[in-house]
């Protein structure tokens, strides 16, 4: 039997529902359960919120459909925000498009979410968490690309980039920063977080995540904070990912 505190976490997120595993598999539930409810869960300091959202994005990087489904549904029983989830999917459309896994796999998490939204009643569209335009969409991005990253590396990215190579550096700004990164619902901070859990997610991304986890430190997101974070997705992403993106943690944090 699962822990009275593995059981006490996991029926917050599900209440009154018993995995079908736990019929047929019932040795490796107790197992995960103990491992993800209780012992995993009790580490660190992060909120629940913040545990959710990157677990969440988690399970999109790593194709995960069915736990996807699940945990959407359990982040809104403990109240996660459909803008919040959404944001979250939105977020993965822009680190797993076309040079990742591919538009059609994220297509099928937001087909998920909107379809556990119809059953629970709420109302799609979601009200638009867009705050650029057009026409500011370049300038906004760059702007917020550079408080992550500092000013003077962005601009020394675009004077350093071949000329054929330009409209990588502007669609990075623009459309992946002025699009998206710049949109309401979630912060940057958080945002930027749930970026590294989907490139460690991913794996495979080490010269990206290594940029980004000096991000999430520019921004105030800390050493522990990312270590907290990874520990949370151990249950999620298993040991090899994990492992893997704790090398590139300790080389930005402790090998200076």
């Amino acid at each position: 039997m699962p822990s009275h505190t593995a059981q006490k976490n996991h029926d917050e997120l599900f209440p009154e529902r018993n995995s079908t595993l736990s019929i047929t598999d019932p040795e490796l539930i107790e197992v995960f359960d103990n491992f993800a409810f209780d012992e995993i869960q009790s580490h660190g300091n992060l909120s629940k919120e913040t545990r959710l959202l990157t677990q969440l994005a988690s399970t999109i990087a790593a194709q995960a459909h069915a736990e996807f489904r699940a945990l959407a549904a359990g982040a809104l029983n403990t109240g996660i925000t459909p803008v919040q989830i959404k944001e979250v999917v939105y977020q993965a459309v822009v680190y797993q498009a076309v040079p990742y896994v591919g538009m059609s796999k994220v297509l099928d998490f937001l087909i998920a979410v909107n379809e556990l939204f119809t059953d629970r009643g709420i109302g799609l569209p979601l009200e638009g968490q867009a705050t650029t335009s057009p026409a500011d969409r370049m300038e906004s991005g760059r702007a917020i690309q550079g408080d992550i990253f500092g000013h003077d590396s962005i601009t020394a990215m675009y004077e350093n980039a071949p000329d054929d190579e330009q409209h990588i550096q502007r669609a990075l700004s623009g459309n992946c920063f002025g699009d998206f990164v710049t949109r309401s619902g979630l912060d940057v901070r958080t945002r930027e977080l749930l970026t590294f859990t989907m490139l460690v997610s991913l794996g495979g991304c080490e010269p990206q995540l290594a940029g980004h986890i000096q991000g999430n430190l520019n921004i105030g997101n800390t050493r522990e904070v990312l270590l907290d974070v990874l520990t949370q997705l151990i249950p999620f992403i298993g040991y090899p990912r994990t492992l893997n993106g704790l090398r590139v943690l300790d080389q930005a944090t402790l090998n200076k």
